[in-house]
Parts: C-alpha cells; sequence; structure tokens
C-alpha cells in the first residue's frame, strides 16, 4: 500500500521522509493552498459584482466566505493532485494546531480525494514520534477548523470595514487589525505616559564602608521615624512628592544632614538579619517566553525567533545522512513535559551536575489565559543532545537559540536554589538626637540549584543587577563604624550626597510588549511574531536601536481617532473576550456564525462593527495631536500627518506656519519648547552658509522630515526641474553650528576617484544609510572604521572592490557536499541548501532530481542541470495563455471524515 503524506513545508517534508520507507510519498502545501481573495483579481467572476464581494465574506448568507486558490499556489496544488494519483490512501500530516487543521481540511476540500483519509499529528520530527503518528491516526478536528475559520473571517471584516476610515481619514495605505491595533494602542499610551510625565528630583546619602573583608555601600533609609523619599514616593503626572510618609530631601538638606553626621563618629550596627531564601526554576519555554528570553538575552526580534525554531524544528543535518528535527513543535502555551523528556533530563543533569541536582522531575502548570495544553513545552526532541554535538551542524544563531532551549529544559527539572538575605542597618546620629539610618543588603547564594544552568533574563537591568550574589562582611549589632584613619574593623571610608531624577515609564521592548499581550489574554502566542513584524512595517512603532518600540505620530493619531469612535474595537479587555469566545468555538461549546454575527452585526441592543463604521464614519473630522499653547500667543500647537509624513500646524484651523516635524523625533520628545524651534527655523527659512567658490550658488543648512542637510543653490518652483544637490548632516553636526567649510565637504560627495581599467566606469566614494562605501557600478564596497570617505584613494577603492564580497547569513556558510572541480574557468560544486541539494557553477543554481544522491552526481550530470536552468532562465517569450474559466467559489462545509 502507498500513502501520500503531505505537510506544510518542503523542509519538514524531507526530514520526515528519512524516517519512512519507499511506500510513504512526501510532498508539501507550502502552507494554507486556498485562502480569502486577497487582491480584486482574485475575486471570482461570479460574485464580483456584490457589494460584499471586496470582503471575500458573503455578509448576506450567514457570513460564508469565498476561498481561491491563489496564482501562486496553483501550481503546487496540480502538483499535488498528480501525486495522489495512484496512492492508496491520503496522510494529513500539518502541524497539530488550528492553522495546521485547517490546511489539512482545505487540503481536502481541494484535492477531493478519493482514497481514505487520515491526520497524523506529531509535536517532534524524530523516527519514534512519526511512528507513534502513524499507528495513531485520527480524525480531522472540525471544531479546530470552525475556530480558525471563524478568527480568519472576523479579522477580515475587522481590517477590511476599518481600514477605509483611515484611508480617508488619515493617509492611504493605513491597515487596522483586531489585534494589530490593540497592540499599537498599548506603545501609544506608553509614550503619552511618558509625554506627561515630570520629572522630579530627590537627594540622598550613600556611605563607603571598609572592613577587613571587603567594601560594601549602604543608602540613607531613613531618618527617625520618616522615610527618605525615593522614586516611587512621585506622582508621575505631577512630579510633586505623594507620599505623607516620606521626607524629600533638597540638595542643601543632604549638604547639611552629612556635615552632621560625618562629624557624629563614630556610628553603629544597629540591626543584622539573616533570611534563607529559595528561588525557583521557571517552567520551561512556551511560545511566547521563547520570544522575550531570546529578546532579552540574544536581541533577537520575535519574528526572527520563530524562523530559527521553525528551521530547528523541522530537522537539521547532522551528518552522515541523518536529518532530524532538534526541538519540540514551537507553537505551544504548554508548560508539561513528556515522560521520556523527564527521565531523559534527570539522566543528564546527574551525569554533569551531580546526583544533588537531580532531585526527581518537576511539572508546571499553564497559568497563562486561555492556555491550550495540546502540546508539550519547547524542549530539545533528545535531551542528551548536548549543544556541542551539534554546533558543527547549526548555523550561529541556530545554535544559540537551540541552546537557550536545552538550558533552560534542564534547569527546569533541576532543584530550586538555597539563598540567604542579609539586611543591615547602621545608626549616625543627628544634631537633634534622632537617628539617620542607613541601610545596606547582601545576597549569598548556599546552593546554586538551577542556577547552575540557567539564570533568566530581565526586562529591567537594575533587576537584573540586583540578581547577582552581594556578599556583605560578617557584621555584628552594636559594632561601632570609626573614622577611615581608624585601625577599626569598621571605617567610614566616604560619604557622598547623591543626586537622583525619577525616570519615565519605559517604551516596551518586543520582549515585554509580548509579555503584556499574554498577561491580558489578547491574540494567540503564535500570532505575536506576526503582530509585532506588522505593525514595524505598516510603520505604526519604529525598532530603535536599544531594542525600544517607538511609535510614530501616524500611531498616535490612528489610536486617537480609533480610541475615539470605535473604543470597544481597541479595548484589551473587548479584546480578550473575544480571544475567549473563538476558543468556545475550538472546544465545541459554540458556532463559528454565531460569534462573526455578533461581532459584526451586534446583539441585545448592541451595534456591531458594520454599524458603527455606517454612522460614524462621516463624522469623523481630519485627526490632530494637540501637543498644548503656544506660550506668546495662546494659540494652539497641533501634529498632522500628510502625505510626506507628520507636520506642526500653529494657529486656528492651521492658519499659522506649518513646520516639518523630523522622522527621529519621538512623540514624546516633542514638547512645546522643541516645536517652537523648528516654527523658527520655518519662519527664518533656510539659513544661508556663504556661496560655493565653484559655483558662486549660495549654500544653505535646511530641516527635512528626515532630519537637518545642506543644500547647494535654491529649490526650484518648478517640480518637474532637477533637484539641487544635497547631503545630510553627520551626526557630530548641528543645524546652527555647520560652518561652509563642512558644508562644502559634505556635497563633495559622491567623489570620483577614477575610472576602473576594465569597464572604464568611475569609481566612486560616497555617504550610503549603513556608513560610507566605494562603489563600481552596481558593487559596493563598505568603507573600514580607519578609512576616510574624504580622503580615500583609487588604489584603495580598487583593493576593496577586488576583494571577494562578503555575504551575510546562511549564504556566507554554504556546505559543500562535493567539488566537482573547475569548468571553462568556474568552480562546479554540490551545495546543501535550505530546500535540498543543489548544483552551482557561482552564478546559477539548479536542484537536484528528487531521489538524486549528492555524492554519485558527476561533472557531466552538473553541467547539464546548469546548462538547463540557465537556458531556462534566458527564456522571454512564452506563448499566450487563453485565461482559464474561473471556478465557481468552493461550497461551504465539509463532512466530518
Amino acid at each position: 500500500m502507498t500513502s501520500l503524506v503531505i505537510v506544510e513545508s518542503p523542509a519538514k517534508a524531507r526530514t520526515i521522509s528519512r524516517f519512512l520507507g519507499d511506500k510513504y510519498i512526501v510532498e508539501a502545501s507550502f502552507g494554507h493552498i486556498r485562502d480569502l481573495p486577497e487582491r480584486a483579481d482574485d475575486i471570482p467572476k461570479e460574485v464580483k459584482g456584490e457589494k460584499w464581494a471586496r470582503f471575500g465574506v458573503n455578509t448576506e448568507d450567514r457570513f460564508q466566505p469565498v476561498y481561491v486558490v491563489p496564482k501562486s499556489k496553483q501550481k503546487q496544488v496540480s502538483s499535488l493532485r498528480k501525486a495522489l494519483k495512484g496512492v492508496d490512501e491520503l496522510l494529513l500530516a500539518t502541524d497539530e494546531d488550528r492553522e495546521g487543521e485547517s490546511i489539512g481540511w482545505h487540503l481536502i476540500e481541494v484535492l477531493k480525494p478519493k482514497v481514505p483519509i487520515r491526520r497524523i499529528v506529531f509535536h517532534e520530527i524524530t523516527r519514534d514520534a512519526i511512528q507513534n503518528a502513524l499507528e495513531n491516526p485520527r480524525d480531522l478536528d472540525m471544531d479546530l477548523v470552525h475556530a480558525q475559520e471563524g478568527r480568519r473571517i472576523i479579522d477580515r471584516l475587522f481590517g477590511y470595514k476599518l481600514s477605509p476610515v483611515l484611508w480617508k481619514k488619515v493617509q492611504s495605505g493605513l491597515s487596522a487589525g483586531r489585534v494589530q491595533s490593540v497592540a499599537v494602542r498599548l506603545t501609544v499610551e506608553r509614550e503619552e505616559e511618558r509625554r506627561a510625565f515630570v520629572t522630579s528630583v530627590y537627594w540622598d546619602l550613600e556611605a563607603n564602608i571598609g572592613s577587613t573583608a571587603g567594601e560594601f555601600k549602604a543608602t540613607l533609609q531613613r531618618i527617625g521615624d520618616k522615610r527618605v523619599a525615593s522614586g516611587k514616593d512621585f506622582d508621575a503626572s505631577t512630579g510633586k512628592l505623594k507620599s505623607k510618609s516620606a521626607v524629600l530631601l533638597t540638595e542643601s538638606d543632604a549638604a547639611n544632614l552629612l556635615s552632621t553626621i560625618q562629624g557624629n563618629l563614630p556610628w553603629k550596627v544597629a540591626k543584622v538579619e539573616e533570611k534563607p531564601a529559595t528561588q525557583n526554576p521557571a517552567p520551561p519555554f512556551t511560545t511566547s517566553t521563547l520570544q522575550q528570553e531570546a529578546n532579552r538575552k540574544l536581541g533577537y526580534g520575535a519574528r526572527r525567533t520563530m524562523q530559527i525554531a521553525q528551521r530547528l524544528y523541522e530537522g537539521i543535518d547532522i551528518g552522515e545522512g541523518e536529518r532530524v528535527g532538534l526541538i519540540t513543535y514551537m507553537r505551544t502555551d504548554s508548560v508539561t513535559l513528556s515522560e521520556k523528556a523527564l527521565g531523559d533530563s534527570q539522566k543528564v543533569i546527574r551525569d554533569l551536575y551531580g546526583d544533588d541536582y537531580a532531585k526527581g522531575p518537576r511539572q508546571y502548570k499553564t497559568k497563562t489565559r486561555n492556555a491550550q495544553e495540546a502540546h508539550e513545552a519547547i524542549r530539545p526532541t533528545e535531551v542528551s543532545r548536548r549543544p556541542k554535538d551539534v554546533r558543527k551542524y547549526l548555523e550561529s544563531d541556530e545554535l544559540k537559540v537551540y541552546e537557550l532551549i536545552w538550558k533552560k529544559t534542564l534547569a527546569s527539572q533541576m532543584p530550586p536554589a538555597k539563598l540567604l538575605r542579609t539586611s543591615v542597618e547602621i545608626a549616625a546620629q543627628t544634631d537633634n538626637g534622632s537617628d539617620a539610618i542607613f541601610t545596606a543588603s547582601g545576597k549569598k547564594i548556599m546552593f546554586p540549584g538551577f542556577l547552575r544552568a540557567y539564570v533568566e533574563g530581565s526586562d529591567d537591568p537594575a533587576a537584573e543587577i540586583g540578581d547577582k550574589e552581594v556578599i556583605l562582611p560578617d557584621l555584628k549589632e552594636g559594632q561601632p563604624v570609626e573614622a577611615k584613619t581608624s585601625k577599626a574593623d569598621l571605617r567610614l571610608l566616604e560619604l557622598l550626597e547623591k543626586r537622583h531624577e525619577t525616570s519615565p515609564p519605559a517604551r516596551y521592548t518586543e520582549a515585554s510588549l509580548v509579555k503584556k499581550l499574554e498577561e491580558e489574554g489578547v491574540g494567540r502566542p503564535s500570532t505575536y511574531a506576526s503582530i509585532i513584524g506588522t505593525i514595524q512595517d505598516r510603520g505604526y512603532v519604529r525598532l530603535e536601536k536599544n531594542r525600544q518600540l517607538v511609535p510614530t505620530f501616524v500611531a498616535m493619531v490612528v489610536t486617537d481617532l480609533l480610541r475615539e469612535h470605535f473604543p470597544e474595537h481597541v479595548d484589551l479587555k473587548f479584546t480578550a473576550r473575544m480571544e475567549e469566545d473563538l476558543d468556545q468555538i475550538a472546544s465545541g461549546s459554540s458556532s463559528w456564525e454565531k460569534q462573526v454575527e455578533t461581532f459584526y452585526r451586534g446583539a441585545g441592543g448592541k451595534p456591531g462593527l458594520e454599524n458603527l463604521v455606517e454612522t460614524k464614519q462621516e463624522n469623523i473630522e481630519y485627526p490632530a495631536l494637540l501637543l498644548g499653547k503656544d506660550p506668546d500667543t495662546g494659540e494652539d500647537i497641533k501634529v498632522k500627518v500628510g502625505r510626506y509624513g507628520p507636520y506642526l500646524l500653529r494657529g486656528e484651523n492651521g492658519s499659522g506656519i506649518k513646520a516639518d516635524v523630523p522622522k527621529d523625533v519621538a512623540p514624546a520628545e516633542l514638547t512645546i519648547e522643541v516645536a517652537r524651534k523648528l516654527f523658527a527655523k520655518a519662519e527664518e527659512g533656510p539659513r544661508n552658509l556663504g556661496a560655493d567658490p565653484e559655483t558662486g550658488m549660495d549654500i544653505y543648512v535646511m530641516t527635512g522630515r528626515y532630519g537637518d542637510y545642506v543644500q547647494l543653490g535654491e529649490t526650484p518652483e518648478d517640480k518637474k526641474a532637477p533637484k539641487p544637490k544635497r547631503a545630510s548632516l553627520e551626526k557630530d553636526m548641528g543645524y546652527d553650528t555647520v560652518t561652509i567649510e563642512q558644508a562644502l565637504k559634505l556635497l563633495s560627495l559622491p567623489r570620483e576617484l577614477g575610472k576602473h581599467p576594465e569597464s572604464g566606469d568611475p569609481i566612486l566614494a560616497n555617504n550610503g544609510r549603513y556608513g560610507p562605501y566605494v562603489q563600481h557600478q552596481r558593487d559596493f564596497r563598505s568603507l573600514t572604521k580607519d578609512d576616510n570617505v574624504y580622503t580615500v584613494t583609487y588604489e584603495r577603492a580598487m583593493e576593496l572592490i577586488s576583494q571577494p564580497k562578503a555575504t551575510r547569513g546562511r549564504a556566507a556558510s554554504k556546505k559543500v557536499l562535493k567539488e566537482l572541480g573547475e569548468d571553462d574557468g568556474k568552480n562546479i560544486q554540490v551545495l546543501e541548501g535550505r530546500y535540498g541539494p543543489y548544483v552551482s557553477d557561482g552564478k546559477t543554481n539548479a536542484t537536484l532530481p528528487k531521489g538524486t544522491e549528492p555524492e554519485s552526481v558527476s561533472m557531466e550530470q552538473a553541467k547539464e542541470l546548469i546548462a538547463a536552468k540557465a537556458g531556462s532562465k534566458r527564456k522571454t517569450t512564452k506563448k499566450a495563455k487563453k485565461p482559464a474559466a474561473k471556478k465557481p467559489a468552493a461550497k461551504k462545509r465539509a463532512t466530518k471524515k
């Protein structure tokens, strides 16, 4: 009996095929083979005239979806149909989640197999897991299919109904999304908190105390029975002290107190307290915690982390023809581990760290809202496979993520760390007889436990510092603290006044945003990577070098509009409740049609999205962000978003002057003072630096949406006329300080260094987005830190251009499977590629035919494959084909198989 096995990806197909015999044909669907139409061209002819056609959802007939096979998938569908011929059964081996179940259902609907269908699932790609799946097939779970379908339809209606409102009222090309818009709102509201934040200043004292065992620092905590104010005691929006139980020290207060208590030595140790503590290990990784930790420890974004995890799950070649999945399924919110994984972990822990660290398995319970316990946590498929064992087979980023998962899995099965926490109070007498109390804290690790294997990352750098071991000397109550010159055991080495400023709430990072979304029950962990990627791609947030997600002015204006006119649809609780409703569909306790109907049409007298948009959109005014009033004129200062970016308006209805907002200015940093300076620049017009000695034209320094720049000559009134030469200011230059000499230097670029000896084309030196470079035709080479773009020579440029071009990522380290030798000056090789082995001459790549062993490929075969591939590339004319008649939209409902 021959079976056709269908999975989502070619990499997964290659790995599974290694575990199955000749009786199994393994093919990939390349994800979903059909979906709702994305473009107008995709809408079937018979429904194009319907007013709901652009949704791809029949809002007049129980919200029945119109599914189409996009052009990009038609070839693969034909291939799958061909593979289905002659087999005795179809095995659907798509991923074990709602998306995978939906892909399986669509495959049945499109392929319409006449052979028996079995659904097999596995959460790791290993021989045992695949065999177990084959022995335990099940039916397609239509509840999971309906849950995915309901989510897809609601998301389509949300986006396609609200996005046009944003196009009309804000800017074309914008989009709204059920979870996306809530994620944007979170970043915007954090930015608003930062804008409203008022910095407060407070003072305290810090004592540096020496002992025979070393030095330690103690901080002023109390004066008498009054606690000294710290950052948490201030109101963030007013900057005023909100705690009545705290005393605020000014600079003079701190100086006077220092002078007093420094002269009142000796001090004394008033209290020493030791408490044992336990620090428990965290559970193994789920999708969201892996994304968070990879962001904190490795600096990887959620999307990059999931791409790496996908490769580790689907399979990696580990030598001698063996290909295995290195980790379990990476889209999960479960923290449980299989019995085998628990047992294997204990053995590895015992071998690495000894019996004291292998005290039996630990199981965890998921605390995440709306968690699905269908899968295991993310773990290595073989815990005994240490990172060093697979180092030579993995790319650098793959190894780092695998090591993170391996260490976290082991740590989760190790005993808690045993700590001894020490707190000390040191009393210094003031002039009024009360004591100034200094405190110091220590932490000693008595038994490291899981810390031997793994230390958690943190979103708060101060928390990471606080987790480090701090050893205090052995202190006793009543012990004196003498002067620095004394020979006593404890000596006051230094006493300092310390100035502090309160800090605004930190912007979200990818890690902290994922954590917040999960805590609030918004979206599914499997979608967080795409959500965070989308809000960056659409220009709602930008990622700074410090990993902060900074909302743009577009995000601020859009969020203002949605909060005012569609508040429920960007509300955290509303979105979380909808996730719960969708989970009811998955459990079979609710129907997707009912949930979509309630969302779109409303229920119980409450309007749905359709009614809200139709009644509100005409009354929505062009939105603007109010910054405040100009202190001189009393006029409102607003930010609006135009075709070319955000700009400032002053005066009634924008009757006053306009000024562009530079792209690198964050909303929280655009204060009234900054706005007035931008207005002043706009009113003054370009600053004239002087005349260019060669052309006689004036050189100006100007401000645009991308920052300050210099320009040679006037800007022509005719927009079709050639633009004048411009150059951005360098980082160490300012609008008010840049000189004519610096401007001439900037405008000297690009420099022509000479002609290339072979092509005769110029060799250029210039500044670019990623730094200075030299260029020949379309070949760019970055200059090193020792090179200078203004002085680099022709000889140095030719040296850089003649060097082999550096490549990034996987291309930098392609695995050579076989060297075939040289042919016509080209090196012919058999290489390992992401989608299988291929031959290459350095210019043309040709995939090996299915079943061909790389070691058996000859030079002649390689040349034939490369020639055939090169020939197909050169074909530029094709016979026109008659457009195929479009098939009717697929009828809804599949019988349960």
